[in-house]
């Protein structure tokens, strides 16, 4: 494994020169704070969820589109009412034409919106959780979401983690391309063994180079393609 000092010169050198990259970098938002996402509402974090869920595998310029049908359609996604919501009224929810219409989908709002609230009274919110959970464990934090979440697993869990402001990285196809290169794991399979060594190295490398975990996911991208 080579010096990230060594990897960012090979970034630079894909995308222009030092300074392509900085502006590439800087397209991008930086993490939250601590402060700034226990902040941030449950409510979001469901939200969140959800919009990552529905865009897997779907267009995501239409989820987009229709996301404000979403939000009335889930009611602002309050946790705890979609927590306590019956079956049938997410089952009525598979007639409403403001949503995609995926049972399984509709279905894993209500099993989000439970795991949201057992960690809100486990920790006093679901944010705080997200908020302390420390980056240098995020194989352990994307299995808890797995786990006791709903349909959280892959990069559907990292890219809501990314798209909330938590410090992270994505294994996209890129990044892991990238640490297949660079030995840190012998193949694509995101088993423990690859997850684990995936962590040591992100943390190793953020420890030399005073980057962001988001930072170091995107430059080791970058010097791939």
């Amino acid at each position: 494994m080579r010096s990230f000092e060594e990897i960012e010169t090979l970034a630079e050198e894909k995308k222009g020169g030092p300074d392509n990259l900085k502006k590439l970098l800087s397209e991008h938002n930086q993490p939250k704070s601590e402060d700034e996402l226990e902040q941030i509402g449950d409510d979001r974090w469901l939200s969140m969820f959800t919009k990552c869920v529905f865009q897997a595998g779907f267009s995501w310029k239409v989820i987009d589109q229709k996301w404000p049908g979403f939000e009335e359609a889930f009611e602002g996604f309050d946790v705890a009412r979609l927590a306590f919501l019956p079956d049938e009224a997410y089952e009525a929810l598979m007639k409403d034409t403001r949503i995609v219409r995926n049972g399984a989908k509709i279905k894993s709002v209500q099993h989000n919106a439970i795991f949201l609230k057992d960690l809100a009274s486990e920790h006093g919110s679901a944010s705080r959780f997200f908020a302390q959970y420390p980056p240098s464990d995020q194989v352990g934090l994307m299995e808890t979401i797995k786990k006791r979440g709903s349909r959280l697993g892959g990069s559907t869990g990292q890219i809501a983690l990314r798209f909330m402001g938590k410090e992270s990285f994505i294994l996209t196809g890129d990044v892991v391309n990238a640490l297949i290169r660079e030995s840190v794991i012998e193949n694509d399979r995101m088993s423990k063994k690859n997850l684990n060594a995936a962590q040591v190295a992100f943390n190793e490398w953020k420890a030399t180079s005073g980057r962001s975990m988001n930072e170091i996911s995107r430059i080791l991208a970058f010097s791939v393609g």
